[in-house]
């Protein structure tokens, strides 16, 4: 769904000045998005230790290089990784005013530089980087990976050049999950 948000126009009328408010241009569309799921006999707790041995944590400072411009030093602090965790939210937890804990953690995940290359292209690829992911104790005492494939999110867009980004995080994102869940 693309808004406009309001603009105001001003206008002189006579000696004072009239401030008028358009309306916003709302529009929607249906998107098509393959979700995936991965189920792993493991453990939660063995799984959540493996991802978060192989995905790094997305370390501060590469904002602050991103702030600056410096890329040189957003790659050394990448340190090669292709994906990082940048949120780590513990939605178990939510579940505790239900009276039903759980064992759940949604991850956001991505890689800035990886980001700004979409984003540099159609800013509101910005909607889905970094990507959202769902890790929870699945009702066999495994753990289950739940995610939106990336190249159906950015998909929306048509442009060629986020697609062939998008195509990329679907392998990256897809390797590191299944290497987690194995």
């Amino acid at each position: 769904m693309r808004t406009v948000l309001p603009y105001i126009l001003l206008a002189w009328v006579g000696s004072a000045m009239e401030v008028a408010l358009a309306e916003p241009v709302v529009t929607a569309e249906t998107i098509r998005v393959e979700h995936v799921r991965i189920v792993s006999s493991k453990t939660f707790a063995q799984v959540q230790a493996a991802l978060e041995s192989q995905v790094p944590q997305l370390d501060p400072a590469v904002f602050t290089a991103l702030y600056d411009g410096d890329v040189k030093r957003v790659q050394e602090l990448e340190h090669g990784a292709p994906l990082f965790i940048f949120l780590k939210r513990d939605h178990g937890a939510l579940l505790q005013v239900q009276g039903a804990r759980r064992h759940a953690l949604q991850y956001d995940i991505g890689n800035p530089l990886t980001a700004s290359r979409m984003t540099v292209h159609q800013l509101p690829a910005a909607l889905y980087a970094p990507l959202r992911v769902v890790l929870y104790e699945n009702a066999d005492g495994g753990a289950t990976f739940e995610y939106d494939k990336p190249s159906t999110l950015f998909g929306q867009f048509g442009d060629p050049n986020v697609e062939k980004v998008a195509r990329e995080l679907d392998t990256e994102l897809s390797t590191a999950l299944r290497h987690a869940a194995e």
